[in-house]
């Protein structure tokens, strides 16, 4: 470790640089789900593939239906019923009627379609509220139907592929598939997909003081929250996370922990044990893990120009080089250390097109300026107000006051060479929501 003062920028590009894209597989469907699309998928058929009803009514011919009013009502001989999935049609001649349901094909010499409400439903009485099922409906698929509308042409008829024309492009390559892409990708037919995966992503927490939650605490004793939260935010990112409970502070134990889990992960993210105590069993463990036929391999443990989040562990591990993201044990600094450095990495892995959280600027609201150490980047809970685009810091600047985590939705950052901001400045937030 030297005593070089790593940048913000420097460091997330080193991490960059190490990760890349997941190797593409194919995957049935609903496995597909949040994965990113790596081939342009085209409309193999037109939808929907046929003519169909938009209601529940009757199939008619224009003419038959001109002029129709409830005075003097169209009178149509019932031929049959067309449900949704028909597949031998009725043919609509002159002075006829076929029921159609929602869906089904539009038979052939129909028209358009009238629905059951500008109808008398075959019943001879007044206007119908709804179409009964063929099994309950005494007057049934015959006999006569009294309509009160006219209709235009192709009215309640949905043209075969006004939705998607074959050959048409349903999902470009880069598409992240979310539960309407998975539900067009079904319905045009694909049941298997071809996709870069979702990222598989460890993490590990270290520290003999460490229980975990629902267990008694004892003296000295805290319960294991990074985690949790850094389990949920690499799902939050996309990716599939394993949480592997707290890990004593035995560098023998960790090495041995982290080797195990290898074999499942994309990515390592361990959290404590990076900075300069007798016991931070994380560098003890890792500053002699290189491969030593790999130059550069291992894990470089750096101190960053930020607050919170000075010191950060990074490097590659194992066999396939797995890269591993070393964050600080303080709940805050780590979490703010993942939005930095560990989504990013795994958003790359994912090949999505962009990386980043989205950025805003707002106005400070706040009694009095805020400080910030010189020659730091800071980053400061805040509340974000997108409609006055302003922003409000939450709680003290403490890297460890996670209550007020939970009621912050954005990070606001103060550049290394701001050492005060007044209230009503403009600053820049990375929002989190």
């Amino acid at each position: 470790m030297s005593n070089t003062i790593w940048s913000v920028d420097e460091h997330l590009e080193d991490v960059l640089a190490a990760v890349a894209p997941l190797e593409p597989i194919e995957l049935q469907l609903p496995d597909a789900q949040g994965c990113v699309l790596v081939e342009d998928v085209t409309v193999p058929l037109a939808l929907p593939p046929f003519d169909n009803s938009s209601m529940d009514g009757y199939a008619v011919r224009v003419a038959d239906v001109a002029g129709a009013s409830e005075e003097f009502p169209a009178v149509l001989t019932v031929i049959g019923d067309v449900a949704a999935g028909s597949g031998a049609l009725l043919s609509v001649g002159p002075g006829e009627a076929a029921r159609i349901m929602t869906g089904a094909p539009l038979p052939p010499g129909a028209e358009a379609v009238v629905p059951v409400e500008w109808t008398d439903g075959g019943t001879g009485g007044g206007a119908a509220t709804g179409m009964r099922a063929a099994s309950g409906a005494p007057e049934g698929a015959s006999g006569e139907v009294r309509v009160h509308r006219p209709a235009e042409a192709r009215a309640h008829v949905r043209a075969a592929g006004s939705d998607v024309r074959a050959g048409d492009l349903a999902l470009a390559a880069g598409t992240l598939l979310g539960p309407p892409q998975i539900g067009l990708l079904a319905a045009i037919g694909r049941g298997t997909v071809k996709v870069r995966p979702r990222p598989r992503v460890v993490v590990l927490s270290t520290g003999s003081e460490l229980v975990q939650p629902g267990e008694k605490l004892a003296e000295g004793q805290i319960y294991d929250s990074n985690s949790f939260a850094l389990a949920a935010a690499a799902r939050d990112a996309g990716a599939i996370a394993y949480r592997v409970g707290a890990v004593t502070d035995d560098a023998e134990t960790l090495r041995a922990t982290i080797e195990d889990q290898l074999i499942r992960a994309d990515l390592l993210v361990t959290t404590g044990g990076v900075s300069v105590g007798a016991y931070d069993v994380v560098k003890e463990a890792l500053s002699s893990v290189g491969d030593e036929d790999e130059p550069g391999s291992g894990i470089d443990f750096r101190k960053l120009a930020m607050q919170p989040g000075k010191p950060q562990g990074f490097g590659s591990i194992g066999p396939d080089h797995t890269p591993l993201l070393a964050l600080p044990g303080n709940p805050v600094s780590a979490y703010v250390s993942f939005e930095l450095f560990v989504r990013p990495a795994i958003r790359t892995l994912m090949g999505l097109p962009d990386v980043h959280r989205p950025r805003a600027r707002a106005a400070l609201r706040s009694d009095k300026a805020l400080t910030s150490p010189a020659a730091r980047r800071q980053f400061l809970r805040g509340s974000h107000d997108p409609e006055q685009e302003a922003v409000t810091p939450v709680g003290g600047s403490g890297s460890h006051l996670i209550a007020a985590l939970a009621q912050a939705d954005c990070l606001i950052v103060i550049p290394e060479d701001v050492t005060s901001v007044e209230p009503g400045s403009e600053v820049e937030v990375v929002l989190l929501g």
